[in-house]
């Protein structure tokens, strides 16, 4: 038995056709043999061959289309890009008025960041993810999304797969017809997978013409939703939203608190970058509580209230700071506080002051 991916690629294909004997395809012969060991047969494909075509060329294939749960493939609907983003807030506060969660997906970090603001102008609580963010507030910013925090996540590439979040109903990708990765018929079968955890899921692709991806990518997910759809009328199954335990704000402050995140003087690395953040959004980050990270900025007013301005004096002669004990005592209360709040940055930067101290007096 051999187990392939849900979206499998060209190369995994080819070689799934090779270790079982088969004939190779000749949609594929433009792509390396033997797991890349091998050189192509052709240089480049001759024609576009859609990956549902490719899996009835190759035999011996089971499809696990069936989920426990019952629950279908999303359904999908193909809308144009005139005033795509007022649309998608009708459909957004719809979902918000259910307690749903929905994800948009976009090509660029700027139009990530440009539709989130908008949204959140317009009263809805958006935030963006991408690249730029370090992946500890990544983790956090989800965490959020299926807390309430937030109800839309504005994303890139980061929102393709391995997100499986029951609270996401709706999907919708801008830019559907472009043509290129994050448009391919894989990308977008591995988007449209993220509204298929909720029994309410659907998908809308923005684009004003209908891309080979596309037609690919909403063949075979309506495909796949038929024979779902089938089974469980001939099984008597009701689609249910699967039930996923909703996750603990900031449980990975514990390694950051405790200094195991890394070696060095200080007694460990900060786990969030050093490096000051995008302005404009800070206001979300401190309403929902969210971490400074790439939103802290010098004026913060999260920063100013968080830090006493006793925290300061661990810079001057220790017989200034009067009782050394006392001192710890509130830097940790302090950096515990901090961390409380998802301020990982000045929770690092005081459990540092903290390790100065005791290196000192020891």
């Amino acid at each position: 038995m051999i187990y392939v991916s849900a979206t499998p690629g060209e190369r995994e294909l080819r070689h799934l056709a090779e270790v079982t004997g088969q004939e190779v395809p000749v949609g594929l012969s433009h792509v390396d043999g033997g797991g890349g060991a091998k050189k192509s047969e052709t240089e480049r494909q001759k024609s576009k061959v859609s990956m549902e075509e490719m899996l009835e060329e190759i035999e011996g294939i089971a499809r696990m289309e069936i989920r426990p749960t019952g629950l279908l493939d999303p359904k999908i609907e193909v809308r144009s890009t005139e005033g795509q983003v007022q649309d998608l807030l009708s459909e957004i506060n719809e979902r918000v008025e259910k307690n749903e969660r929905v994800l948009v997906t976009v090509l660029t970090i700027k139009f990530a960041e440009e539709v989130a603001e908008y949204l959140e102008r317009m009263g809805v609580k958006a935030h963006y993810l991408h690249s730029e963010i370090d992946t500890l507030e990544r983790t956090e910013i989800i965490k959020a999304l299926r807390l309430g925090m937030i109800d839309v996540i504005v994303g890139i590439n980061l929102l393709r797969e391995g997100l499986d979040i029951p609270e996401v109903s709706l999907v919708a990708i801008f830019d559907a017809d472009k043509q290129g990765f994050l448009r391919n018929e894989r990308s977008l079968l591995q988007t449209i997978g993220r509204a298929s955890r909720n029994s309410n899921g659907s998908v809308i692709l923005y684009g004003d013409s209908v891309s080979a991806s596309m037609e690919a990518a909403i063949s075979q997910t309506v495909r796949r939703r038929g024979v779902q759809n089938e089974f469980n009328l001939e099984n008597g199954i009701v689609p249910e939203t699967i039930k996923k335990a909703l996750p603990v704000m900031g449980s990975e402050i514990d390694d950051l608190l405790s200094g195991v995140a890394g070696t060095g003087s200080g007694g460990g690395r900060r786990m969030v970058a050093k490096r000051p953040g995008k302005k404009g959004l800070e206001g979300l980050a401190q309403r929902f509580r969210l971490g400074a990270g790439v939103w802290n900025t010098s004026d913060s007013v999260l920063d100013n209230v968080s830090q006493p301005e006793w925290t300061d004096d661990v810079e001057e002669d220790s017989e200034e700071v009067g009782d050394v004990a006392d001192l710890l005592a509130r830097l940790d209360q302090e950096m515990r506080q901090a961390a409380d709040r998802l301020d990982f940055e000045r929770a690092a930067n005081l459990r540092d002051r903290i390790f100065k101290i005791q290196n000192a007096t020891n």
